[in-house]
């Protein structure tokens, strides 16, 4: 957890990074430029010059960027495993420390599931130390499925599906589970015998990983 490392009292190495990061995100707070800040970080009067190696390799603005998105998704799997019903779509942390996270529900997204994995975060996380915006929002109607449990949840829904060898389906979705999805849908077709059309039946099963894109169909 940030806060836990944060307020601790390590010392040698373990102490130094850690004031390296308060360092950072309070010049980050107060608008430096980030080469001023690796310079102010690694100045050999804040560090003995026998460190000032290891400093520009592990103090860089990318380091302490890693750190802070590994703290973030930390938080985001802990606040996720005590709501086992929500399952992440996306997750990202852009300029500015501005993170971005997308969820969605094997019963639907509330309001509230969203406050709750909100606060999961931006509780443990010290604004004083760590300047950033968080926003948490549920799957649109329509955006593309990207996880297994979407499928299984829209069971019975209509789907409208791209293969990635450019087979297009609307169809719908009847089965899913871990490996793959079953379509069906009804098309007129000639008669075997004689002249016309009749209406049949049809069914294809695919696999996840051949599936390039997939949305639901709204019907009003």
């Amino acid at each position: 957890m940030v806060q836990k490392s944060l307020g601790s009292s390590p010392s040698g190495p373990t102490r130094k990074a850690l004031t390296s990061v308060k360092a950072f995100y309070f010049l980050k707070k107060n608008n430096k430029p980030s080469q001023k800040l690796v310079k102010t970080v690694c100045n050999p009067l804040y560090l003995h010059r026998s460190k000032k190696k290891k400093c520009e390799g592990t103090e860089s603005p990318l380091f302490l960027y890693q750190m802070f998105r590994d703290s973030v998704k930390e938080l985001l799997e802990e606040g996720l495993e005590n709501r086992p019903d929500l399952f992440l779509i996306d997750f990202e942390i852009l300029d500015g420390n501005k993170i971005r996270i997308v969820i969605d529900g094997d019963k639907g997204v509330l309001v509230e599931d969203c406050i709750f994995i909100s606060r999961a975060i931006e509780h443990n996380l010290d604004r004083e130390e760590q300047d950033f915006s968080l926003e948490v929002s549920s799957a649109g109607a329509t955006t593309p499925l990207v996880h297994q449990r979407q499928y299984q949840k829209n069971i019975g829904r209509t789907l409208k599906l791209k293969t990635i060898e450019n087979e297009k389906f609307e169809a719908v979705l009847t089965a899913a589970d871990t490996n793959e999805i079953v379509l069906e849908w009804k098309a007129r077709e000639p008669k075997p015998i004689g002249k016309g059309k009749v209406t049949v039946q049809k069914t294809a099963t695919i696999p996840y990983q051949n599936i390039d894109k997939a949305q639901i169909k709204l019907v009003f």
